[in-house]
């Protein structure tokens, strides 16, 4: 997030694309076109997650990043095959609730600055948001384009970590190099915090962390243990290397939803042990429960006080900005400009709206995978990679307290949005085509299909 003298062209006044970089462009477009469809995963987000942010077109003053022109062009093969109705599964709650997300986060955006300028960089935010979550839609459907998926994933971990060991070693950023810079990495308190390709270390080490659970699975269910372990190794290289708290904790988190596997049918109870807990600790603490944050420091040199203060006064500045958000807020305090907690930015820039979407998109996502691992109970292949996908969701949640997405990271995020959606959507068809395999009693099911379908109306 960028403070009050914001710039809308997103930084650099001309373009910067590297040759080779340009070459890799030319590529990965003409085989986004020309593959079939389930391969065009591959080059697009082998591309994406491995060019810099900052290699950018600018025509007619309009910043085309290499991210922005690849779902451009995976859009174009969207249209041609049909647009929606090339989706084989139909929209659902994950979908509307992410689509309301970006128009209206595209429209506080406009109210807030009223200037074209503005307009033009939240058309193209809206872009990137909601056109590369589509895409990741039409391109990940079933079983076998998650599979794919997360192999490509893996690949990407596995290309990034020696990247990342060798900034360690050289204290050099190669992916800098590209970008016309010294290439110098990022270093604090004395210690190198790799991010090869990344804008920045934190969602370096967050995408490598919120990977594990899938690599876990990819390993486990037997659809490729080399993929699986190597990715699981680069994964941990990846979050290591980062050398940051935010990273970490994601990473532990994933471990954690993974280690519940065990209880998967107890989470009602431990949902509300956990929220009666907190409660409990709230009215105990002299501060409050949120400044448990300040006390989070795993590498020694983080920044939890930081995180602390902006909840706290995005709280207490509530009046300021829940009706479309504020754009003044780094007048707040010291450095409230750095918006490091995705849903203080959701809602400092969008307001209330904005910020319930948001939540609205993870608990969609939760309670979506819930209910599909309840209907396929029985099926351990099914119910596991359901589980690891809420792992994986987990992470991010987790992730989202100390870092917003902002560079490829959304595109990741996207990414298993469309896994969650097409899991969740197999495991619903599979049951209904084979009713008498459920083993809960009718009545139980119908209450649960009815509740489903007025919550999905919703």
């Amino acid at each position: 997030m960028e403070p009050k003298n914001i710039r809308f062209g997103g930084g650099a006044s001309a373009t910067v694309l590297h040759p080779l970089v340009a070459v890799e462009l030319a590529i990965a477009i003409i085989l986004i076109q020309c593959l079939p469809r389930k391969y065009v995963i591959v080059p697009l987000l082998l591309t994406i997650l491995l060019t810099s942010r900052a290699q950018v077109l600018v025509l007619a003053g309009v910043h085309f990043p290499a991210a922005r022109i690849l779902i451009l062009a995976a859009l174009v093969r969207w249209a041609v095959s049909g647009g929606p109705s090339a989706l084989a599964i139909s929209f659902n709650a994950i979908d509307r609730v992410y689509a309301l997300l970006a128009i209206s986060s595209l429209s506080t955006f406009s109210l807030q600055w009223m200037q074209s300028q503005a307009f033009i960089k939240g058309l193209a935010d809206f872009l990137d948001a909601l056109g590369g979550y589509f895409v990741m839609r039409f391109l990940i459907q079933d079983r076998e384009d998650i599979t794919r998926t997360v192999k490509v994933l893996a690949l990407v971990a596995v290309i990034m970590a020696p990247f990342m060991i060798n900034e360690q070693i050289t204290h050099r950023n190669l992916f800098g190099l590209l970008d016309g810079t010294t290439g110098q990495a990022t270093s604090r308190d004395g210690q190198i915090r790799s991010q090869a390709a990344f804008a920045v270390y934190i969602t370096a080490g967050v995408f490598g962390a919120s990977l594990l659970p899938l690599f876990i699975w990819l390993w486990t269910s037997g659809k490729s243990k080399t993929a699986g372990c190597l990715g699981g190794v680069a994964a941990t290289v990846i979050t290591m290397t980062s050398h940051s708290s935010t990273p970490l904790l994601a990473y532990a988190g994933g471990i954690v939803g993974l280690c519940f596997w065990p209880l998967r049918e107890r989470m009602r109870a431990f949902r509300w042990g956990l929220v009666l807990s907190l409660t409990a600790v709230h009215l105990a603490m002299k501060a409050p429960v949120w400044a448990l944050i300040a006390r989070v420091d795993l590498t020694g040199s983080s920044s939890g006080y930081h995180r602390f203060m902006l909840v706290d006064t995005c709280i207490r500045h509530f009046g300021e900005w829940w009706l479309i958000g504020v754009k003044d807020y780094n007048n707040w305090g010291f450095d409230m400009w750095d918006l490091s907690n995705q849903y203080v930015a959701f809602a400092v820039t969008g307001g209330l709206a904005s910020l319930v979407l948001f939540i609205l998109v993870i608990s969609r996502g939760f309670g979506r995978l819930g209910r599909a691992r309840k209907q396929v109970a029985g099926d351990r292949h099914r119910e596991w990679l359901l589980w690891c996908l809420c792992a994986a969701l987990l992470s991010h949640t987790v992730a989202y307290f100390g870092i917003g997405y902002f560079d490829q990271m959304q595109f990741a995020w996207c990414a298993l949005l469309a896994m969650i959606c097409a899991a969740v959507s197999e495991a619903m068809g599979s049951k209904r085509s084979a009713p008498e395999t459920v083993r809960a009693p009718s009545s139980e099911i119908g209450s649960a299909v009815g509740w489903a379908t007025l919550r999905e109306s919703l």
